[in-house]
């Protein structure tokens, strides 16, 4: 072998070295990653949901706008805090979210004045 093939041959296998190096490199994180992603609990290890007693809904108007509850369609009705809350349409549901301690307040008034 003359000494320009075997320069040429040196320069080929540092060249390949350096192509590998780079690889394993840039390739590391990604099988790290692979290998220490944590396993998600099975289901059976999630808590248990709760039972929580709601409380009827007593009126048989919206308690955003007093109308009929099936003035507007459909009722929507929703859980809030443990108390079930009817209301004659959606747009009404999002009034109520906005205030709802205000609604709250006005149904123990309006329950109040049933008595």
């Amino acid at each position: 072998m003359n000494n320009h093939s075997s320069s040429k041959l040196v320069s080929k296998m540092k060249t390949n070295h350096l192509l590998l190096v780079t690889l394993l490199a840039v390739g590391a994180p990604f099988a790290a990653a692979q290998s220490a992603a944590p396993a998600t609990p099975p289901p059976a290890a999630a808590k248990p949901a709760v039972a929580v007693p709601v409380k009827a809904y007593p009126l048989k108007v919206c308690l955003v706008t007093d109308s009929d509850l099936d003035s507007m369609g459909d009722e929507v009705s929703i859980v809030y805090q443990g108390q079930e809350i009817k209301f004659c349409c959606k747009p009404c549901e999002k009034n109520f979210l906005r205030a709802p301690e205000k609604y709250l307040a006005k149904l123990a008034a309006m329950v109040a004045e049933k008595k």
